[in-house]
């Protein structure tokens, strides 16, 4: 079971991802709407992952997980894109991104890409 951080400025998209979570025995610990706020809840709440908007207002995903990165290399995060958003999902990686997840989320992709980045 993981502590999760949920990431989205969309609240039913993160009431989405923390129900699949859940219903998979891990624990959302906190929620962002969008990067900043990703940030500091990152320091305060040191989750085991994130799951990370990449399109978000004021601070994106990609700087975001930048930041957190810069605080905890070896933060664990896995992206959420939309449907072509490629360039923006190899940015992530390359920013330190572990995997990524494509709206609509499937269950079951979501749960492999959590195991897999907690590996």
């Amino acid at each position: 079971m993981a502590n999760i951080l949920v990431v989205d400025d969309a609240a039913f998209m993160r009431m989405m991802i923390k129900d699949i979570l859940t219903k998979n025995g891990h624990e959302v610990v906190g929620e962002a709407a969008d990067g900043a706020q990703a940030v500091e809840r990152y320091q305060e709440l040191r989750p085991d992952l994130v799951t990370m908007d990449i399109t978000m207002p004021e601070v994106d995903g990609i700087e975001a997980i930048k930041r957190i990165r810069q605080i905890d290399p070896n933060a664990r995060i896995i992206v959420c894109s939309a449907m072509g958003q490629q360039a923006m999902v190899i940015e992530a990686i390359q920013a330190g991104a572990k995997d990524f997840i494509v709206k609509p989320f499937q269950a079951d992709r979501v749960v492999e890409a959590v195991q897999k980045a907690l590996r």
